[in-house]
């Protein structure tokens, strides 16, 4: 079954901070780890706009890191205020994420009622 995109827009900020608060990490590697829990889908383009926006909004940090093979790597982490955002996130999305299942696993009440074609009732007046 395809993913809403749409969906995954919503929480892939949510990741990213969460991927950085357990370590340091650059660009593609970030893409890879979000592959490998199970977005295989995920892209660099995805990604990479999303590492700036976060760091505009002051929620990571980035430094550059010599590599041995090739250009010099940009590392990103988590600040204080990113932590803050984080834990706010995870928690609305815990109670958005509890609502949404419990509206979802609610059996229905009612057989479905198929709509009646609305009626010109100005006909019938004089």
């Amino acid at each position: 079954m395809a993913r809403d995109p749409q969906l995954l827009k919503g929480v892939l900020p949510m990741l990213v901070l969460r991927i950085l608060a357990r370590q340091e990490s650059y660009g593609y590697e970030l893409v890879t780890r979000l592959q490998a829990a199970g977005l295989q889908d995920i892209a660099a383009g995805t990604v990479y706009p999303i590492l700036s926006r976060l760091e505009r909004e002051g929620l990571i940090t980035s430094r550059l890191v010599p590599s041995t093979s090739g250009p010099a790597r940009k590392y990103y982490l988590l600040t204080a205020a990113g932590e803050d955002h984080l834990e706010n996130a995870v928690a609305g999305w815990h109670t958005l994420s509890a609502t949404v299942t419990q509206v979802l696993e609610r059996p229905p009440t009612a057989a479905r009622v198929t709509a009646a074609p609305p009626t010109d009732t100005t006909r019938d007046q004089p």
